[in-house]
């Protein structure tokens, strides 16, 4: 999965490597060209970074360049662009949107992993546009419920925009969600919790888009091709949202 020549054309310039020192001395910088294949090799196999092949820079490079674009925002500056080329190209559609969560098992202890009945791990929030592209992502302990977390996750979007409108399932059915949402000039459709204490007549034709919530779950099916994904073994959690970032970053390139 190395990146080709079109798609390095296009990150090269949004990657900021130090100048070298004047005295000439310190580590070489190895091309990061090279070293981001290393990286993405390990997003799609889940391997462990021992055993990057000889065929990349090696291992101990490769993750302490991964954890330098982590700490520097270098991964988060790369989804920016790309999010935002296409947003202004009519790439991305946001007149409407689609948010879900997905639970991730965590393999190691660390933040923001907490206990359910399906066992300790971290929550994955996306959205998704019309096309099904990523446009926002997060990640939070297991344990908090989903509403909780629209507004987070529409604070970390990667358009310039927000969505005018967000499609979600039963669990997003909040008369305090749709208040604050409504602030944001958003609203939300979601089919209404059984048993809810105000029910009220939901209009059908705004219920036909919940029809399309495939899209974000076609998102997941997606970013869970990434096996580093499937699984948090990343003791920090911003490494790990480092990696559900370069997952949402591939998919973009697919569509330069």
């Amino acid at each position: 999965m190395d990146i080709t020549d079109a798609q390095w054309k296009i990150i090269k310039p949004l990657i900021k490597e130090p100048k070298p020192r004047e005295d000439g001395r310190g580590r070489e910088r190895i091309d990061p060209r090279s070293i981001l294949n290393g990286i993405l090799w390990i997003l799609k196999t889940g391997a462990r970074w021992q055993d990057l092949p000889d065929r990349y820079p090696s291992y101990q490079s490769c993750h302490r360049r991964f954890q330098e674009w982590t700490r520097n925002g270098t991964i988060e500056k790369i989804l920016l662009a790309l999010a935002r080329d296409l947003e202004e190209r009519g790439g991305i559609d946001i007149e409407e949107s689609f948010i879900d969560g997905t639970f991730v098992s965590a393999k190691k202890r660390g933040l923001k992993i907490g206990k359910t009945k399906r066992g300790k791990g971290t929550k994955i929030m996306a959205m998704a546009d019309a096309s099904g592209l990523p446009i926002a992502c997060w990640v939070e302990s297991a344990s908090p419920h989903e509403v909780t977390l629209v507004e987070k996750t529409i604070d970390h979007k990667f358009t310039r925009k927000a969505p005018r409108r967000i499609i979600g399932d039963r669990a997003y059915d909040s008369d305090k969600l749709d208040k604050q949402l409504r602030k944001r000039r958003i609203k939300m459709i979601a089919p209404h919790r059984r048993g809810r204490k105000k029910e009220s007549t939901q209009d059908g034709r705004e219920l036909r888009r919940y029809k399309r919530r495939w899209k974000v779950e076609r998102l997941f099916a997606w970013l869970q091709n990434f096996r580093r994904i499937l699984n948090r073994f990343e003791r920090y959690w911003e490494n790990y949202l480092s990696f559900v970032r370069l997952g949402c970053i591939v998919i973009l390139l697919r569509h330069f």
